[in-house]
């Protein structure tokens, strides 16, 4: 355990590395999970970086409550850019947002973070319609049709495996996905610059899996 009272700089930020950072997350993904997270110094952390931001990643995650970025990650102030949606999917928005997190900002990973029995995606599967819910769940479904070739039974969000590999679809779909809309991200990935990685988060043991 450590104690946290400096924010990332620019000279830090520049001297990370894709592989590195993702190993950063995911150990303090364990530090979550065994109850030694680090303290952290707030008010010290705000102070600093109120004239400047150098986050080392940006995450895209479902909006669960029950999946708090930042904590299960272990990460502080400064650390990561966030974007939520329900069903952690891209489109113009979000896309535009890990640009200007990677090309504009400096971060090294783009991290897609789906969860165990999403809502959206157990919507998704079962065909829910109501509202602008109805035309969000569309960027799931090919996610579902995809499963539907791949799990024997029923493909509703009664069969617990189908919901586990749409999950997972929906993941690396939603990864080739940005690569072949943001040509920026794509050609930073191909450059080295950054990667593109996705995991899933265990609700029942708050473990993230890398796919």
């Amino acid at each position: 355990m450590a104690f946290i009272k400096t924010a990332i700089t620019k000279e830090a930020q520049d001297n990370l590395t894709p592989k590195g950072v993702l190993n950063d997350l995911l150990e303090g993904n364990e530090r979550f999970v065994n109850n030694t997270t680090n303290q952290v110094d707030n008010s010290a952390l705000i102070g600093q970086t109120t004239t400047g931001q150098y986050p080392k990643a940006v995450i895209l995650s479902c909006i669960d409550s029950r999946v708090p970025v930042e904590t299960v990650f272990d990460q502080a102030i400064g650390d990561i850019f966030v974007a939520r949606v329900a069903g952690n999917f891209e489109n113009i928005d979000i896309l535009g947002s890990m640009e200007y997190s990677c090309k504009v900002a400096g971060s090294k990973l783009v991290l897609v973070l789906g969860h165990e029995s999403c809502g959206a995606v157990k919507a998704a599967c079962d065909g829910v319609e109501l509202g602008n819910i109805t035309e969000m769940l569309e960027k799931i479904i090919p996610a579902v049709k995809k499963s539907s070739e791949e799990v024997e039974g029923v493909a509703d969000s009664s069969n617990k495996d189908f919901v586990a590999k749409t999950v997972e679809n929906n993941v690396v779909m939603t990864i080739e996905r940005i690569r072949e809309k943001s040509p920026i991200l794509n050609e930073m990935e191909q450059n080295g610059e950054i990667e593109i990685v996705g995991g899933v988060y265990s609700l029942a043991t708050g473990k993230v899996n890398m796919i």
